[in-house]
């Protein structure tokens, strides 16, 4: 049985999601909403893999060795981006921005997804990661009190929106690995 990518990625958005939502709700206004909506969220992406897997779509091709390559690098790059800034950011006294850095690191280590895995979806997933890095960044430079924990609950709600629709999109919709 090959395994679909879509549906690893999306447990992969699934949990990385719901990691950033409930790590970084606390003590925001309204924190119980917001982890009542990571959790809603989260049961709709569970649930979205269930269909998915029960209607037996085509999986698309499995990674080249060139695409599971730039995986790796990417990869092995968050791995040593996320500690070595924040330990730069602590160094230079701006540790507030850290969990602005994490998010930034996250979403660019996506943007060579797309082409890696002919998976278009993963340029706009990067995109709105780094957009929320960056006026997340911004709302904590300038003062706001709560920007931290914004910017990494908005980053786990756009992880898990993203699970979710990734799962929905069809093979039509998919590009040939190297042509994203």
């Amino acid at each position: 049985m090959e395994v679909d990518g879509r549906v690893v990625g999306s447990l992969i958005g699934l949990v990385g999601g719901e990691v950033f939502v409930q790590a970084n709700a606390a003590g925001l206004p309204g924190e119980t909403a917001v982890r009542a909506a990571g959790w809603a969220l989260g049961l709709a992406v569970l649930g979205s893999v269930v269909v998915h897997l029960r209607s037996s779509p085509t999986a698309p091709p499995p990674p080249s060795r060139q695409g599971l390559r730039v995986y790796g690098v990417s990869v092995i790059a968050l791995a040593v981006s996320v500690p070595v800034g924040a330990a730069a950011l602590r160094a230079v006294g701006h540790d507030e921005l850290t969990r602005a850095w994490v998010v930034l690191v996250v979403g660019l280590h996506l943007l060579p997804f797309a082409r890696a895995f002919g998976q278009p979806f993963f340029r706009p997933l990067a995109w709105s990661l780094v957009t929320v890095a960056l006026v997340g960044g911004a709302a904590t430079v300038a003062g706001f009190e709560d920007g931290p924990g914004w910017t990494g609950v908005l980053a786990g709600g756009v992880l898990l929106v993203a699970a979710l629709v990734g799962l929905r999109r069809r093979d039509r919709h998919l590009l040939s690995p190297g042509r994203a």
